[in-house]
Parts: C-alpha cells; sequence; structure tokens
C-alpha cells in the first residue's frame, strides 16, 4: 500500500494483496482507527473517493485504484486494541505439526478432532489462535477461510495472503470447491448410492447448536456412497455435501437413520458401538479440492486420525477402497427414491417428537390435577 498527502487529504494506491476486497475491510486493514461509522459517514457527505468518483464501503476495490480518504479524526470511544499472548514454543511446534501443504498463498492442515476451529465463550484452545505460528517468511497473519467442527478431524485450508483469503472465501461461498468427507455409520442404508435432499433449520430451543429436518428450512444436499459394510451392524461411507450447512452431514445422515458413530448429538445412545470401538465422532474431512488462486488446482488429503485407523481395521474396512468412490455421478433412478426416504424417516421423527410433547402435557395435567386434589 502506498500513500500521498495533499493539504491532509490521505490518498492511498490500492496493492495486489488487496485486489477484489470490500472497501469496508481494507479500512479495516489498514486504517483501523477509522470505524465503519465514520467509514460511511465519509461515503455519505462525499469525501471518500475512489479514483475520483464517490464511493460506497461495499464497493469491490482493484489493484492500481486510487483511494482518496479525508484527514484522520479519532474514534469517539476508541477501545485499546487487545493484544494476542505470544504463543509458547510447545503451541508453535503443535501448529506447524499440522502443516502438510504451503505454497506462496495456501496453507492447509489437518486438524485433530477435539480442537476447535475458532474460539468462544469457553473455548481457549483453537486453530485461530494458533495463526501466529503459521506465518513464516511472511509479515501477514495467516487467515481461516472455512470451518470445521470441533470433532471434526481433516483438510482445514487456511489463506496465507488477504488476496488468497478474498479469493478462497469466495469460492466457499459460491460453492466452486468440491469436498470430500469420510465417515462411519450406524447400521447400513437400504440405498448404496444416493442424495439426501432435505432442508435444514436450527432446532428450536438449543441455542442454534443443534439443526434439524425442517420443510421451512435452507436448503441442504449431501451425496452419500456406501463403501463397506460390516454386516448390518455399520457401514463406511463417502461423503460430499453439496451445500454448506451447519452439521449438515451429521444432520443428514442421522435424518435417514445412520447417525455418524460416536455423534451422540445426533444419534443419542444408538450412535456408539460396543466392544473396542473408540466413541470419538467419526467424520473426516478426507479431501478438497479448488482453484488455486496462482493458477492450476490445489487437490489435498489429510490423513485419517489414530481412533478412525482403529476402527476402520477393527470393522475389517479398507481404506483403499473409499478415495474415488465419488467420482462418478449417482444413479438417477436412486436420487429420487432417497429423497422419498429420507422425507419419509424426517416425517416420522416429527411424529415422535409430538408425541413426546403430547405425553409430558398429559403428565403435567395428571400432575396439576393431583395437586388439586390434595388440597
Amino acid at each position: 500500500m502506498s500513500k500521498t498527502f495533499t493539504d491532509d487529504v490521505r490518498q492511498f494506491t490500492v496493492d495486489a494483496e488487496d485486489d477484489g476486497i470490500r472497501l469496508d475491510r481494507w479500512f479495516k486493514r489498514h486504517l483501523p482507527e477509522a470505524t465503519f461509522n465514520i467509514v460511511s459517514r465519509w461515503s455519505r457527505t462525499g469525501q471518500l473517493r475512489l479514483d475520483g468518483k464517490r464511493a460506497a464501503p461495499g464497493d469491490r476495490i482493484e489493484t492500481g485504484q486510487l483511494i482518496r480518504v479525508p484527514p484522520a479524526e479519532a474514534p469517539k470511544s476508541a477501545k485499546p486494541k487487545r493484544e494476542r499472548a505470544p504463543l509458547s514454543r510447545d503451541q508453535i511446534d503443535f501448529a506447524r505439526s499440522l502443516d502438510f501443504h504451503r505454497d506462496k498463498s495456501a496453507l492447509v492442515l489437518n486438524k485433530p478432532p477435539g480442537l476447535a476451529t475458532q474460539g468462544g465463550t469457553k473455548t481457549k484452545d483453537h486453530v485461530d489462535g494458533l495463526l501466529d505460528a503459521l506465518d513464516y517468511d511472511l509479515d501477514t497473519r495467516p487467515k481461516l477461510v472455512h470451518r470445521l467442527d470441533k470433532d471434526t478431524s481433516g483438510v482445514l485450508l487456511v489463506a496465507r495472503t488477504p488476496r488468497a483469503a478474498a479469493y478462497f472465501s469466495k469460492l466457499f461461498s459460491t460453492r466452486k470447491t468440491v469436498k470430500i468427507y469420510w465417515a462411519i455409520v450406524i447400521g447400513v442404508p437400504e440405498i448404496q448410492d444416493g442424495v439426501i435432499d432435505l432442508p435444514l433449520a436450527k432446532q428450536p430451543g438449543t441455542g442454534g447448536e443443534k439443526m434439524h429436518v425442517d420443510e421451512s428450512g435452507q436448503q441442504a444436499k449431501t451425496r452419500y456412497k456406501v463403501i463397506e459394510r460390516a454386516g448390518n451392524r455399520a457401514a463406511f461411507v463417502a461423503l460430499q455435501p453439496y451445500t454448506g450447512r451447519t452439521h449438515q452431514l451429521r444432520a443428514h445422515m442421522a435424518a435417514i437413520g445412520h447417525p455418524i458413530v460416536g455423534d451422540g448429538k445426533y444419534g443419542a445412545s444408538e450412535a456408539f458401538l460396543t466392544g473396542n470401538i473408540s466413541r470419538k465422532l467419526h467424520l473426516h474431512a478426507r479431501r478438497l479440492v479448488l482453484p488455486h488462486p496462482d493458477g492450476g488446482t490445489l487437490d489435498v488429503t489429510a490423513e485419517l486420525p489414530e481412533h478412525f485407523t482403529a476402527t476402520l481395521a477393527s470393522l475389517g474396512f479398507d481404506p483403499a477402497l473409499a478415495d474415488h468412490a465419488l467420482d462418478e455421478a449417482p444413479p438417477e433412478g436412486q436420487r429420487a427414491a432417497q429423497k422419498r426416504a429420507a422425507k419419509a424417516y424426517a416425517k416420522d421423527v416429527r411424529k415422535a417428537r409430538r408425541g413426546e410433547r403430547r405425553q409430558r402435557g398429559t403428565g403435567n395435567m395428571r400432575n396439576g390435577d393431583a395437586k388439586k386434589g390434595r388440597r
């Protein structure tokens, strides 16, 4: 970013690293003291210009464009920026042990199960908190461009530059990526190769932490294929989400009666196998394929965590059979049958929930009558 000053008015030239991002994002990166409210006011009053023309905070900027910014002004209630605590040697070594692909624009991590992608109220250990260890030879801090559930392992893409972050984020938001997951599920789906096309919404009363099938929810579509089966006990499946809803794979497999092994949230007690099978979630982001910002294709594959490998061996499953299982499209006739079966199962689940609510209501009425009688 180069800059010049004329009568206290500042002018900045957009660098290649900021090509394609929103103007308000540029301010957040380079002039964080100019809050969104200040930038919006400059825009409304015509003081903010892009190549001499009036600009809005949401405008996309391009390399070489000239940004005209009014004289600096301090925000009315400026708060000191909270500094991140420096990482320990052990944290740095751990973060770098997750990195299995690195080029000038991308880092790819193999996230272990149990490590959150981002922090929260009760989450102190997370990938985002380790990114300072992964800047390597660059001055910019790497940035997450998508997420995995805490208990899901596997491929996690991190952008090394602001330009790459904008590029990758757009690919994920426009669904121009191919994501392949491996899972072990309870039981064996009747249809071996199908598509689950069921809308999902946040389940009421769960604080937004659980999804359920809801006709008024957001469209959600998942391809799955059974790789191998262990009798009727369990199946090894490959999964490909066509949409990116919260907990989509977990909610969809549970919705057709085959929850992922170890997924107590969606499968309750039925999601666990007896014997020496781990109780951890058996869902792994195996492969990611997408266009690379510097040309060509980024195609990466993450090795399985120990508990998943052990379960495959225990059930007699061969991972070598799964890597290219979804290369061909699913049989067209099975897609319609799978959609009917999935909707029928979801209907049964809703009926069961209504029955439970009625029973609880009847029980409460009886308790109320009993109390009245005691009076």
